[in-house]
């Protein structure tokens, strides 16, 4: 994959990468049309990290359909699949844990403990094979996203980390590999998330946090089988916990649930 990239640097071509872990949906596709439109060579790898898994039963359950990813991405114009198995991937990796900055201590960190330890080893791996020179991710993941850009400027990584806009269906739902294993009555359920979250949105900066926060858990009782894991107010670039919005001009608000036998996440981003 390495020779790829630089037989295409060789040509003058910069590359464009869009790292996944399959199941692809129109969130996916919409990430490789960005990177098509700012780079003429664009890369998606398919692998399944086991390193950022919890739960191992999450880990086999989740949605493997490589031969049908293939097709969506050869019909959306990307021009190299990487698809790694582990032993690939790993080899050679020398023990390393990364600095992540407190960023692991709140919202997705104590929920599941290592989890963005692996995010990052897998990266970190990934671009070592790939060596993009931007690579694409979703604002869905949000706090993955705010912990990556800390870690490579942190490391001196060489790529680019560019954040996209979170794709959501017409009820508002995040698209997401996961919702796949959703009922259709757990599907309608899974759109209090972002019923919630627009509740924080219209009440942000024009009343205290403590009571956005109130106003927010009394709309998920909507769907009482959706049960909420955290949801919070943070600082737009750090994802500190807030208590006040202070003077600035942006925040995030996000959310965590288990509905049915699948736990979503979400957030949006809060303008004053």
């Amino acid at each position: 994959m390495a020779e790829w990239s630089a037989r295409a640097r060789r040509e003058g071509l910069s590359v464009g990468f869009v790292p996944t872990m399959g199941a692809l949906h129109q969130g996916h596709l919409d990430l490789i049309a960005r990177a098509r439109q700012a780079h003429p060579r664009v890369v998606c790898s398919i692998f399944v990290n086991p390193l950022q898994f919890n739960n191992l039963e999450d880990l086999e359950r989740y949605p493997r359909q490589l031969e049908q990813d293939r097709a969506m991405l050869q019909e959306a114009g990307c021009d190299a699949l990487f698809a790694p198995q582990a032993e690939t991937l790993f080899a050679d990796l020398q023990p390393h844990t990364y600095d992540l900055g407190g960023l692991d201590g709140h919202w997705e960190g104590p929920s599941r403990p290592g989890h963005f330890q692996g995010v990052v080893k897998v990266v970190e791996r990934l671009f070592h094979f790939v060596r993009p020179d931007e690579a694409f991710f979703g604002e869905k993941d949000r706090q993955q996203l705010t912990l990556l850009r800390h870690i490579a400027r942190q490391e001196h990584w060489p790529e680019r980390i560019i954040a996209c806009p979170t794709m959501r269906a017409v009820d508002g739902l995040a698209l997401s590999s996961r919702n796949a294993r959703l009922s259709p009555g757990e599907r309608d359920q899974a759109t209090i998330l972002f019923k919630a979250l627009t509740v924080a949105a219209r009440m942000a900066f024009k009343h205290p946090v403590e009571e956005v926060d109130r106003a927010v858990k009394d709309a998920l009782q909507a769907e009482p089988t959706v049960t909420l894991d955290y949801f919070g107010i943070a600082d737009h670039d750090t994802l500190e916990p807030l208590k006040d919005w202070g003077d600035r001009d942006l925040a995030v608000a996000l959310i965590a649930a288990q509905v049915g036998p699948v736990r979503l996440i979400d957030n949006i981003t809060l303008v004053r």
